[in-house]
């Protein structure tokens, strides 16, 4: 099946864009979900023009405004072939899908969240147009999301009641987007994850978390393997500065087998 596409509001505001899809995932398997719920009028995944290999997202179209509001309310995060996806309505306006003030960056996330705790989290303010936890290559949080509300009220209403709440135990810092031009234009870039390699295989998280300490709180430790098997650490501080002054000194440190 293949979605139609065209620029009149009436097609815009029955598409829903699905994501975060499982690179199995093809017409026939979003259809047998999503006809669950209402008549599907075009299905469309979207695919690399050569390879045609899945890019992990696609447009579902129903017939009636309804239809497309009840499948976002029931199917949003549910699993398709063991991944949750992640709906939200289609946009094509480039300059709505950009506005950097609707979107809130979400930050000290706990692991346990995920996308949908976050948007769980978010959701009384007002409509969301899009939630995501990003994840690393194997699938693990990489301690921050995004949360992209539909009106600027509600954004700023949503940023000043949560910036510096608790979210499963841990507090957030929540505040506007910035693309990496506008922050380097003008403000210092903030980030509180300090990435290692090429460390002794014997070190655990308790002798990271000795050395990195010494910069200032540090919130967790965990070491895995890239998706090439080699190992690396990741060490999330409490502040930016600390992370930062970290890196200042340890950057191309070296070291001995502790």
């Amino acid at each position: 099946m293949v979605a139609a596409v065209g620029g009149q509001d009436s097609l815009t505001t029955i598409s829903l864009y699905v994501g975060d899809l499982h690179p199995e995932v093809n017409e026939t398997t979003l259809y047998d979900n999503f006809n669950t719920v209402g008549p599907v009028a075009s299905i469309k995944v979207c695919r690399d023009m050569e390879t045609r290999k899945s890019l992990g997202y696609a447009y579902v179209n129903y017939h009636t405004v309804q239809d497309a509001e009840k499948a976002m309310e029931l199917l949003n995060f549910t699993e398709i072939n063991g991944r949750p996806c992640r709906i939200m309505w289609s946009q094509r306006d480039p300059s709505l899908r950009r506005n950097n003030a609707l979107n809130l960056v979400v930050r000290n996330l706990d692991p346990s969240v995920d996308s949908k705790a976050l948007y769980d989290a978010f959701k009384r303010f007002g409509p969301i147009a899009s939630c995501k936890v990003r994840r690393d290559a194997e699938g693990r949080s990489c301690g921050y999301g995004f949360v992209q509300f539909e009106s600027l009220p509600v954004a700023d209403e949503a940023m000043q009641r949560m910036n510096n709440t608790e979210l499963n135990g841990k507090k957030i810092s929540v505040v506007k987007f910035q693309r990496s031009s506008e922050r380097q234009s003008g403000k210092q870039l903030y980030f509180t994850n300090v990435y290692t390699r090429d460390f002794f295989d014997s070190w655990t998280k308790d002798i990271f978390e000795k050395i990195f300490s010494r910069f200032g709180p540090v919130n967790s430790v965990y070491r895995a393997q890239d998706s090439k098997n080699r190992p690396y650490a990741c060490v999330n501080f409490v502040q930016s500065e600390h992370a930062k002054a970290a890196i200042s000194a340890l950057h191309g440190a070296q070291f001995t087998e502790i």
